[in-house]
C-alpha cells in the first residue's frame, strides 16, 4: 500500500492538495481515494468489502435528515426526537462567530467543537479555562469557522457540504477519572437499526492516537484488529449494555447504516454523535477479511 501520508506528513498541505482537487468527479476522486489509501480496486458495481460499500453509500444514498445529523449541534434535535433528550450532554452554547462567544460565562471545564468537524482534530478539551489562553482558543475557533465546507476536504462526504456551515459549540466535559483507560468509548456499527459490532476506543490522545477493542454485538471479543491500533486492557462488558445497544439501535432505525457513539458513566448513557462513513472508508483490518 502507498502510504502518502509519509511522503506529504502535513495534515494541512493534504487538505489542501485535495481542495484543489474538488473539480474531479466524486467517482473518479473516490475510485483514486480508495486506490491510494487502501491499495485495491474500488467495486463500486458489485460491492463486497464494507469499505467498498461505505464508497457506494457517499455516491448514492442521499437522505436529507443526514444533513441535520452530521451537525454536532442539530443532531440533537434528532435525538430529541427519538425521545431520548436524557442522553444529551449539556450544552452551553453554540456561536457562528468568535466574537459571539462570551468566555467569562462559561464554566471553568468544557469541550470546544466544531460543529461540523471529524477526525478528532476539531476537538479543544479544556480541563481549566484559566490555565488557558483565550486568545489560543479563539485562533483555534477561527481557524475551525474559516475552513471550507467545498466537498468535505476532498472526502466527498455530501451531507458536510450541503448548506452547513461552521459553527462552535461547548458541551460539558463528562470524565471517568478512575478508568485507567481514560473516557471510553462506544461506537456501535448498526445496518437497518441493527448493531452488528462496536469498537471500544480508550486512551485516546486527540489527533494522535487511540487504542481500539472490537466487539460483536453481545460483546465478545472479535480475534480483530484496526491497522496502526494497539488494544485496551481490562475492559468489561457495562452493566447497562444492553440498555446502549438498545439505544443505539433505536437512533440508528432510520438508516440502511450509520454508527452510534455513546458513552457509559456511572451507568448513565451519553450521546457523542452519528457517523455515516466511518473513517471515510478507508480504514483498515487484520484479519483482512473481517472488511
Amino acid at each position: 500500500m502507498f502510504d502518502y501520508k509519509k511522503i506529504i506528513k502535513s495534515r494541512a498541505a493534504r487538505l489542501t492538495i485535495l481542495r484543489l482537487l474538488s473539480f474531479v468527479p466524486d467517482k473518479l476522486m473516490l475510485k483514486l481515494q480508495y486506490r491510494i489509501q487502501l491499495g485495491k480496486k474500488l467495486n463500486l458495481k458489485d460491492p463486497k468489502r464494507f469499505t467498498e460499500k461505505l464508497q457506494w453509500y457517499k455516491l448514492y444514498y442521499k437522505n436529507p435528515i443526514m444533513v441535520q445529523c452530521v451537525d454536532k449541534f442539530d443532531v440533537r434535535d434528532y435525538v430529541k426526537e427519538k425521545g431520548l433528550n436524557e442522553i444529551l450532554i449539556p450544552c452551553y452554547g453554540v456561536f457562528t462567530s468568535v466574537n459571539d462567544i462570551k468566555w467569562e460565562q462559561l464554566p471553568n471545564s468544557f469541550v470546544m467543537k466544531d460543529t461540523l468537524g471529524g477526525g478528532g482534530v476539531s476537538v479543544k478539551i479544556v480541563k481549566n479555562i484559566k490555565n488557558t489562553s483565550i486568545d489560543s482558543l479563539e485562533k483555534c475557533a477561527k481557524r475551525w469557522m474559516e475552513k471550507s465546507v467545498h466537498k468535505r476536504d476532498g472526502g466527498r462526504e455530501w451531507p458536510y457540504y450541503h448548506g452547513k456551515n461552521h459553527r462552535i459549540m461547548f458541551e460539558k466535559m463528562i470524565t471517568e477519572p478512575d478508568n485507567p483507560n481514560g473516557l471510553l468509548d462506544y461506537k456501535f456499527f448498526c445496518f437497518d437499526g441493527k448493531t452488528e459490532f462496536l469498537y471500544v476506543m480508550g486512551n485516546r490522545k486527540i489527533g494522535d492516537s487511540v487504542c481500539v477493542n472490537i466487539y460483536d454485538r453481545d460483546f465478545n471479543l472479535l480475534p480483530v484488529q484496526r491497522v496502526g491500533d494497539k488494544p485496551l486492557q481490562n475492559i468489561y462488558k457495562p452493566d447497562n449494555y444492553e440498555e446502549m445497544r438498545a439505544i443505539a439501535e433505536q437512533l440508528a432505525s432510520d438508516f440502511p447504516h450509520v454508527r452510534v457513539d455513546l458513552y457509559d458513566i456511572n451507568n448513565r448513557v451519553y450521546f457523542g454523535e452519528l457517523t455515516f462513513y466511518n473513517a471515510s472508508g478507508y480504514m483498515q483490518y487484520e484479519p483482512d477479511e473481517f472488511d
